[in-house]
């Protein structure tokens, strides 16, 4: 029998979306072998999550970017607009790439590469069900150099001048979180370099999600870097 999850009681519903039959077995084999975790279902292509969604109310989809019919930013942004959708982590074969950050921005929760250890996986699975974001310091950085080189024209002038407003509205100590959840720190090192409690800086996370309008703390980093706060 699975362990409940510290948050919520119970194991963590997982749906599993990929249309490589190889990899979404050995996907479904990490999971069902996972403590705290519950594989409630597969599907093979976009097109079949709205369904599969419906049917097995997962509390996180594990998803591939890349599939024939519907891709998975497609089926992300159909997912973001249904009411109580669950988390999504997308799988990729690339640490960093247009469509992995546009998924970023559209709401997922982090992504994966597909070759990520099992351990990894399952953690992944348990921090997003927990609210955290799955991208570790390095692979943020690295979205964030993706977006830079690849930045031009008047749209980034746009992006830059909203993103500013919106930081702009946050008290300093507010400030001093977004900018520390944007170098990719944990609740715990945020406590520690700002001297405050695990517990205050969870608050204020959400506290900032909220006031900002952003579901994950990737989002924020993106943020931050669109407002020219990051290298």
């Amino acid at each position: 029998m699975s362990a409940p999850t510290p948050a919520g009681g119970r194991a963590v519903r997982v749906l599993v979306v990929d249309d490589d039959p190889l990899v979404r077995s050995a996907l479904v084999m990490v999971l069902r072998g996972a403590a705290g975790v519950e594989l409630v279902g597969e599907a093979t292509d976009g097109d079949e999550v709205p369904a599969a969604v419906a049917r097995h109310r997962p509390d996180v989809v594990l998803m591939d970017i890349r599939m024939p019919r519907v891709d998975g930013l497609q089926a992300l942004a159909a997912l973001r607009r249904t009411p109580g959708a669950p988390e999504v982590v997308v799988l990729t074969t690339f640490d960093a790439d247009d469509q992995v950050v546009r998924a970023v921005r559209d709401g997922a929760a982090g992504f994966l590469l597909k070759d990520t250890p099992p351990a990894e996986i399952v953690d992944a699975v348990r921090r997003v069900a927990e609210g955290e974001a799955v991208l570790d310091p390095s692979v943020t950085r690295g979205l964030l150099r993706h977006v830079a080189v690849n930045d031009a024209g008047s749209a980034v002038d746009e992006r830059r001048a909203s993103a500013r407003r919106a930081l702009e509205g946050l008290s300093d100590r507010e400030r001093e979180v977004a900018l520390a959840v944007s170098r990719g720190l944990a609740n715990a090192q945020i406590a520690e370099e700002l001297f405050m409690s695990p517990a205050t800086v969870k608050a204020y996370v959400s506290r900032l999600l909220q006031r900002l309008g952003l579901e994950n703390r990737v989002q924020v980093a993106l943020l931050a870097h669109d407002a020219g706060l990051t290298g």
